[in-house]
């Protein structure tokens, strides 16, 4: 929950919003209860003019542990939807949504937890920070939470996936997260469409 009285990530943005800035502070972000538990804040990574933004939607175990976005099984799976889609890793930033890692304990795993939509909230000014400093062509926004983030309560990823959507001074992609095609039952079939809208993003640029 954002705690009352404040406005979230805001009042911790720093007087300049570049990248370097923004990271430096995001690392003593308190804007929600998130950071409480999580090991770190997990900033975005990537050139400062890169021509691709990808939004997910948090760090999972392996980010928060490691410091750095899309570490673990879903990274890794987006890597090779990356390659496969021609967008060269170097034209790419990777972000989240929320900065830090929601999670319930089970024994003593980590079970990753859906941030909250005040959590989503609180954590927006980072990522809009992030838009303005790195200036995308193309915004390939991964999942349900990302698009709440940057779309709106009303955009649904099963159904709008794979159209561009005006963005600023950008053009957006939503598709499903990374994670969502190594949960599928037909994983082959969910990479498939996660490749395609991939590929819709790769031609936007």
């Amino acid at each position: 929950m954002v705690k009352d009285g404040n406005n979230g990530a805001a009042r911790f943005l720093p007087a300049q919003l570049d990248l370097a800035s923004l990271r430096g502070a995001a690392a003593c972000c308190e804007g929600c209860d998130l950071y409480r538990d999580a090991t770190a804040t997990v900033f975005g990574e990537g050139p400062r003019r890169a021509r691709f933004m990808l939004v997910g939607e948090q760090p999972g175990d392996q980010e928060d542990r490691q410091g750095h976005p899309f570490v673990g099984p879903a990274g890794r799976l987006l890597d090779r939807g990356l390659e496969e889609a021609g967008i060269a890793r170097d034209t790419v930033y990777l972000t989240n949504a929320v900065k830090h890692f929601s999670f319930t304990l089970k024994g003593k795993r980590r079970i990753h937890q859906k941030p909250t939509a005040a959590e989503i909230d609180a954590c927006r000014p980072w990522l809009s920070a992030e838009l303005a400093a790195v200036d995308p062509q193309v915004i390939v926004v991964l999942g349900a939470t990302a698009a709440r983030s940057l779309l709106g309560r009303e955009f649904r990823v099963t159904r709008q996936r794979g159209e561009p959507v005006p963005l600023g001074d950008a053009v957006a992609v939503a598709t499903v997260h990374p994670s969502a095609v190594l949960r599928a039952p037909d994983r082959d079939e969910a990479y498939a469409g996660f490749l395609a809208d991939l590929k819709t993003a790769a031609g936007m640029a």
